[in-house]
């Protein structure tokens, strides 16, 4: 069935993922999580570490580890039901129609594998099959077109012989160059200095803007998020405590969000003591009432 155009590119309803502990107790990391995102749209995720952004990102693709426990009264993907594809048939999304850029390529490239053959393994599952020279042409022009100075030398280094930030832009190059109707980055800039940031951002900028891509931006970095994202999701202990149009995000109306924003302290006139988040159990437990101020 075809999606309709007015539709979202992509819908979250539910999601819950826990892990066992030793003893058998369930500890809920994401706790019944809805999310849209439409096409052409950038989603901003933020909140600390641990409040379960990039399990949402990845129950997405299906990479959640085996240990996971997870549940969803829906997952849909451009007019796709993906709870009932067969493994197989969601597989073959990936790469191709979905992809994730994730955050460290230290432990996301294999230390044993030149980039062109982690590259090649990479485009000859995502798109037609080419020969040896088609292929390293297409190699060598998706590191290019991530600003890797001398492509040609890095398609044959090892992933070692990469700093953080070059090692990034392999993984980004892997992800963008099939045109993903979704891409989720988690991450994608935190390896990098701010001028190569800003021409990572401008690839994605392109791509988004060329291809209708749907953006899930997963970071740390508020401002960042606030400049780039159109849309803002606010997690917190597994939920979604405040979602809001990105350049609105500076009027949050949570005591968490405004927590967030103060550990953002101005480069001009910065306060003598940064606050203290001060936490409130009832944010664990409080009614879902998501606060919506523009955007979807």
């Amino acid at each position: 069935m075809q999606a309709s155009s007015q539709a979202p590119l992509c819908e979250i309803e539910n999601l819950r993922i826990g892990f066992a502990a030793h003893d058998g107790t369930l500890t809920e990391a994401v706790r019944g999580l809805s999310l849209t995102v439409n096409r052409g749209e950038r989603v901003g995720i933020v909140g600390e570490s641990g409040s379960g952004k990039s399990l949402t990102g990845r129950a997405l693709l299906g990479l959640l580890p085996p240990a996971a426990q997870w549940s969803a009264d829906a997952l849909r993907f451009d007019g796709h039901d993906l709870l009932a594809m067969r493994p197989k048939e969601r597989r073959r999304l990936c790469g191709t129609q979905m992809s994730m850029i994730l955050q460290d390529p230290k432990y996301s490239l294999n230390p044993v594998m030149t980039v062109a053959q982690q590259m090649r393994e990479a485009f000859g599952r995502s798109g037609p099959k080419l020969n040896a020279r088609a292929m390293r042409e297409k190699i060598v022009a998706a590191l290019a077109a991530v600003h890797i100075r001398n492509p040609e030398r890095v398609a044959d280094a090892y992933p070692h012989e990469l700093s953080g930030g070059m090692g990034q832009r392999v993984m980004i190059a892997m992800m963008v160059s099939s045109g993903p109707r979704l891409l989720i980055a988690d991450e994608p800039t935190s390896a990098l200095d701010v001028l190569v940031s800003i021409q990572v951002l401008a690839v994605l900028d392109e791509m988004i803007g060329k291809h209708g891509t749907g953006l899930i931006f997963i970071s740390h970095d508020l401002p960042l998020v606030m400049s780039f994202c159109d849309r803002v999701v606010v997690m917190y202990g597994g939920r979604v405590v405040e979602t809001c149009a990105a350049h609105e995000l500076r009027d949050a109306r949570h005591p968490y969000t405004r927590g967030l924003l103060a550990a953002n302290p101005p480069l001009v006139d910065p306060p003598a003591e940064l606050p203290v988040l001060c936490r409130d159990p009832a944010w664990l437990t409080e009614p879902l009432e998501v606060l919506r101020r523009g955007g979807r």
